[in-house]
């Protein structure tokens, strides 16, 4: 096939623990090189691709156990740790055979709430592709702990995808998509296109999660629902069928749910914003006539006369929540002053806006996505 034939030109692969590990929890290295096989054809046909995988966690149960007094989270840390270089190790060893170089890009949520660390971790990215190194994407498993955990990789998968302008997000786990029932019934069948406005599938998945996955398929849904409001086409797919990223592709008649993308793609730094609603430091109150002028169909800026209260500590350039006098929450955004030069201002004119257009996100884009 040749290069000008493919749709897509960068494509983000997720790859669940319950793909590429056995019952035992060691690594299944048949299924991991029908998925090295799949991405080098990919590759050698010009498209970029980024490997988000799981499967730390798993492969590392099986070479230690831990003494009683270790407790669960702990002895997860120790798993991933064991099992990440397992991971890694393996992949290079597959790839090498199709002489691709890859490299290890391992990741906490806490670096999603910085704009600098953002950029650091895109710029990263950027320069191991344009390299030709094949970035593999996992959490960093030793330390994400509580709130520094993303809810799974497939919301790992969808961040990387957003901040690397991916065109396509591919979601693969041991079910072929989502089902308009439950499967095995009669008339039940595979949903094979969400578009905005029609049926919603979160009324036929279950709550239910299996293997070492930590996710499930609402979280799944979740994310591509999200990531496709940014202009992402999503696809839901099972990764234990061989080609199964290829056939899609080609276009052949295979099983999967694609979760249409929306046209228009938010801006960088809004697609930060768009995911950055836990890190938010702070929150400041303002009056009726900031949140017309905020929600009103032209873009506008917050600026400090229109404040009349800041709640708690934080820096220039840190993320605050907008809440408007009875305490509903309007949106948030990045600040250009910190706590106490806002305390201090609030009510009068400065010179910069105290959150600009380009740093502020409501909370409309937040529930329904960009294409609202």
């Amino acid at each position: 096939m040749k290069t000008g034939e493919w749709k897509y030109r960068k494509i983000a692969i997720k790859v669940g623990s319950n793909v590429i590990t056995c019952e035992d929890g060691s690594l299944n290295v048949g299924r991991m090189l029908r998925l090295v096989e799949d991405i080098s054809v990919l590759s050698k046909q010009g498209l970029e691709v980024i490997l988000i995988s799981s499967g730390a966690v798993a492969a590392g149960r099986s070479s230690v156990v831990p003494a009683k007094r270790t407790n669960i989270v702990s002895a997860k840390q120790i798993w991933a740790a064991i099992g990440q270089v397992k991971l890694m190790s393996t992949y290079q060893f597959l790839f090498e055979k199709y002489n691709i170089v890859a490299g290890q890009v391992l990741a906490t949520k806490e670096e999603f709430s910085d704009r600098r660390h953002y950029l650091n971790m895109k710029n990263c990215i950027s320069s191991m592709l344009e390299n030709k190194v094949l970035p593999v994407v996992n959490e960093n498993d030793t330390v994400a702990i509580n709130e520094l955990m993303f809810t799974d990789n497939d919301e790992l998968s969808g961040m990387i995808a957003s901040m690397m302008d991916s065109e396509a997000l591919f979601l693969l786990s041991n079910v072929d998509g989502i089902y308009n029932g439950i499967p095995g019934n009669a008339g039940v069948e595979i949903i094979s296109e969400v578009v905005e406005g029609t049926v919603n599938p979160e009324q036929f998945i279950t709550k239910g999660k299996s293997g070492f996955g930590r996710g499930g398929m609402l979280t799944k849904y979740a994310t591509a629902r999200k990531i496709a409001s940014e202009g992402v086409d999503v696809f839901i797919a099972n990764g234990n069928r061989d080609s199964i990223v290829l056939d899609i592709l080609r276009g052949r008649d295979v099983p999967f749910t694609r979760i249409r993308r929306c046209n228009d793609r938010p801006k960088s730094v809004k697609k930060w914003l768009y995911h950055s609603d836990t890190f938010a430091r702070g929150a400041v109150v303002v009056n009726r006539g900031a949140k017309d002028a905020l929600l009103a169909d032209r873009a506008s800026s917050l600026l400090m006369v229109g404040i009349t209260g800041v709640e708690g500590y934080f820096e220039k350039g840190d993320i605050v929540r907008i809440v408007d006098e009875e305490g509903n929450s309007i949106g948030l955004g990045k600040t250009a002053y910190d706590s106490r030069k806002a305390e201090q201002s609030i009510g009068t004119r400065l010179p910069r806006p105290f959150i600009h257009y380009h740093y502020l996100v409501l909370n409309e884009e937040l529930k329904n996505g960009f294409s609202s």
